[in-house]
């Protein structure tokens, strides 16, 4: 009798993109981030990826980005063909930014960017624990705070201190 383990396959975020859209992508976020070098580059960006395929697909609940993974995100919002074909190709809702002022009475949901990380592990993506961490200091200044219903995904931006 033979027995078989079923392994887990993880997703690969970076094949969400084409070669050249991605090195566009990690490009922009490096100018935003002089001197960093280019493998945080692509771990950055590749953390942004997973967190718009996560979100664009959630069928309800709140995410939000670490400043960090912000940074990829904001990366590829930047690109906007690639951030709408990518939008479409995930074939969920269209993950919206919309930034704020800056406003330290702005309440932040405790334990958002845990309840992210589980959704993005159960979206079938390996975290990067340590780009959700304070951690790497990038450009992206703000905390990202949900202002959407459930059925929407809109991700607003709140500057300032965490």
């Amino acid at each position: 009798m033979s027995t078989t383990t079923a392994a887990t396959a993880t997703r690969d975020a970076r094949s969400l993109l084409t070669a050249e859209e991605f090195t566009g992508v990690v490009a922009t976020v490096q100018r935003a981030n002089p001197g960093m070098d280019d493998a945080l580059a692509e771990r950055i960006t590749i953390e942004g990826l997973k967190f718009v395929a996560t979100a664009a697909n959630r069928a309800s609940g709140r995410m939000a980005p670490s400043p960090v993974v912000d940074e990829g995100w904001h990366a590829l919002i930047l690109h906007t063909r690639v951030y709408a074909d990518l939008n479409t190709r995930l074939g969920g809702r269209f993950v919206h930014h919309i930034p704020q002022p800056p406003n330290p009475t702005h309440p932040h949901a405790p334990g958002l960017l845990a309840y992210t990380q589980a959704a993005i592990e159960a979206a079938g993506f390996e975290v990067d624990a340590e780009l959700w961490e304070p951690g790497p200091t990038v450009a992206a200044d703000c905390q990202h705070v949900p202002a959407c219903g459930d059925n929407d995904c809109n991700v607003e931006c709140q500057s300032g201190p965490n």
